[in-house]
């Protein structure tokens, strides 16, 4: 495993154009591709790319990549490599040609980016806007693999609020980038057909997963000039956007009908999570508030309420939450501060005789 130190993935404004040379390979006949991405969903994409430009078939070559800097993680808070960055090094490629800028429009960043020459970028989730003078630099242009089907869902939690509008079909999208956001002409989509249950991680790396197998089948018409010939441009007026997420939305209520709630959770998971606040009641009739975050849900198809409106009752393996329009919210896995993530099972058992409510 290659190791990783910050100092050497900042040295590439320094040695651009001698890594542009040595990356070049001006004998090679291939096409320079930068690609520019950083969790783990885009290291996915960077390693099918990494893989398919080993071909002799290929008309491509991956010639520098550009991801998000280090961040600080975990309790320790070392700074740590994005995913995209700790792949590239995993896979030997070159530390002064993983290009880490704070933003994308640095003069110093974009001197040494001419410097590699890029016939086009792919970005992959990489988190940075990306100015004019950016764009105007690769001759192909840049394109981006966007999670959903484009107009649809344009900016930053694409996955994340299809799920939330519990959505039966997205997809991905491989589309030019332009100043506008997410609006460029569109080369080609996939359709994926949205499981009731899956969660936005898991449905996150399926999408970019496709985007992968798109972008490659698309690379030879996006470097011979034909992919701009072919691209769609999009109805403006059939768009709509997935803002990005943010904690204060992560609340449950429970007076909304429980579909709504079991997208949310569905929608939310991973970051930032979905929490709730429920009313513990001792045997003396003492309530206390305990607030948890709500892992994995399901509707209920039908429930025999027992006892009061606002009482959590527990049936099977769940607890049954009674919501808006006489629905009932199964809660298949919770967490509790502080603890490890439990089964609804083990929580109710936990309870030892004391009720839970909804907060009135």
């Amino acid at each position: 495993m290659a190791r990783y130190s910050p100092p050497s993935l900042r040295r590439f404004f320094h040695c651009a154009a001698s890594s542009a040379s040595r990356a070049g390979g001006s004998g090679t006949g291939k096409k320079n591709l930068v690609f520019l991405g950083s969790p783990q969903v885009a290291a996915s994409v960077l390693d099918k790319l990494l893989g398919a430009s080993g071909s002799p078939e290929s008309a491509f070559k991956v010639a520098a990549v550009v991801t998000q800097p280090p961040a600080a993680k975990n309790r320790g808070r070392k700074l740590m490599p994005s995913a995209v960055a700790q792949l590239a090094l995993d896979r030997g490629f070159p530390e002064e040609l993983v290009f880490t800028p704070e933003r994308a429009r640095e003069e110093s960043f974009l001197s040494a980016l001419k410097g590699v020459e890029p016939d086009v970028c792919i970005t992959a989730a990489y988190g940075n806007i990306l100015p004019q003078k950016f764009l105007d630099i690769p001759s192909c242009g840049t394109v981006n693999i966007h999670p959903s089907l484009l107009p649809l869902y344009r900016g930053a939690a694409p996955v994340q609020r299809a799920l939330q509008d519990g959505v039966a079909e997205t997809g991905v999208s491989l589309a030019y980038t332009v100043r506008a956001l997410d609006a460029g002409p569109v080369i080609a989509c996939e359709r994926f057909s949205v499981d009731e249950c899956i969660k936005a991680p898991e449905l996150l790396s399926m999408l970019f997963e496709l985007g992968s197998k798109l972008l490659i089948n698309e690379l030879p018409s996006i470097l011979d000039g034909s992919a701009k010939e072919k691209a769609q441009p999009q109805d403006d007026s059939k768009a709509t956007l997935a803002p990005k997420l943010n904690s204060e939305e992560s609340w449950l209520s429970f007076d909304q009908e429980a579909k709504v709630l079991h997208n949310k959770v569905r929608a939310f998971a991973g970051w930032p999570g979905t929490r709730a606040k429920l009313q513990l009641v001792n045997q003396n009739s003492v309530p206390d508030v305990l607030e948890i975050k709500v892992i994995s849900t399901k509707v209920s198809t039908s429930c025999v309420k027992v006892g009061d409106e606002n009482e959590i009752l527990f049936s099977g393996s769940s607890l049954l939450i009674p919501c808006s329009g006489s629905t009932w919210l199964e809660v298949l896995e919770l967490q509790l501060p502080g603890k490890k993530v439990t089964k609804a099972q083990d929580f109710w058992n936990g309870l030892r005789g004391q009720k839970l409510m909804k907060l009135p």
